[in-house]
């Protein structure tokens, strides 16, 4: 039981891994919509933000319009924590992790917890039901225990999945690599307070010209982005695609407040499993 619980560990990371979408083409829709939008992406180490901690709710709520007027709405969330030194923890439920928030009631699905540590080098995947755990190390660029910082995105990897400082589009996105640059338009739009965060807002409209995709009439696809610089993280994102559809994606409820080490290791009584060395730690 308890291998067989440590390989469903191992295998919601792979989803978690397979199902983002390419850097850039997060957040493109309904179809698009999922934990890769924000926060830590699981069992994927990022760029370390150290002195900036904080906790949050991250809802998701997204918006698609059929040709027959009907419309299809689906909202997730998350809680994120992150502390002094850079851990981050990442609650959610196996529903959310796989894009189908709103699909189901949350309560019918495992509850996971995905930690990061850059201090000690080490992931952990906690499956909060069972009170498992499956532990993976690596070593990054900085040397023992240190992230290799293997680029940005919305991030500490993702909490600016639009770019490398969540606020301009990567590539596939507006603003990105791969896209004729006369075709996009950035703007912004100052600065405003977002739950007790100050975030400077960045509008970036990307125009489809008639006929690049089949299309009678130019498309617009936009996105608007609120990026804390205290925080190193947009807190509030907006994207619409006529394709596709709209979402919203937020920070609520969010906390400056250090939130306690505990949770940025598995508990004393959950069964901790490390792939590859053949034993389960109690």
């Amino acid at each position: 039981m308890v291998i067989r619980t440590a390989m469903l560990s191992i295998l919601v990371i792979a989803a978690g891994a397979q199902a983002q979408p390419p850097e850039g083409a997060r957040g493109r829709g309904p179809g698009g919509l999922g934990p890769r939008l924000i926060g830590a992406e699981a069992g994927m180490p990022g760029r370390v933000v150290k002195n900036a901690p904080y906790s949050a709710e991250i809802v998701t709520e997204s918006t698609q319009t059929l040709p027959d007027g009907n419309h299809i709405k689906r909202t997730n969330s998350t809680r994120v924590y992150r502390d002094s030194e850079g851990r981050t923890r990442r609650e959610q439920s196996l529903q959310n992790l796989n894009g189908l928030g709103g699909a189901a009631s949350n309560s019918t699905q495992p509850q996971v917890a995905f930690i990061n540590d850059p201090v000690a080098g080490a992931n952990y995947a906690l499956n909060l039901a069972n009170r498992t755990a499956t532990k993976s190390t690596w070593h990054g660029r900085g040397g023992a225990g240190a992230f290799g910082a293997p680029r940005d995105p919305n991030a500490p990897r993702a909490e600016h999945p639009a770019g490398s400082d969540g606020r301009f589009g990567g590539p596939g996105m507006p603003g990105g690599r791969g896209r004729n640059r006369q075709n996009v338009k950035t703007e912004s739009l100052g600065k405003q307070t977002i739950e007790g965060v100050v975030a400077e807002g960045t509008r970036t409209t990307m125009t489809i010209p008639a006929g690049q995709v089949g299309n009678e009439l130019p498309i617009q696809i936009v996105d608007e982005v609120w990026y804390s610089p205290d925080l190193q993280t947009a807190v509030l994102r907006k994207h619409t695609d006529p394709r596709s559809g709209e979402s919203v994606t937020r920070y609520m409820n969010i906390s400056r407040a250090e939130p306690s080490r505990m949770l940025f290791e598995p508990p004393a009584d959950f069964k901790v499993a490390e792939p590859g060395r053949g034993r389960v730690k109690q």
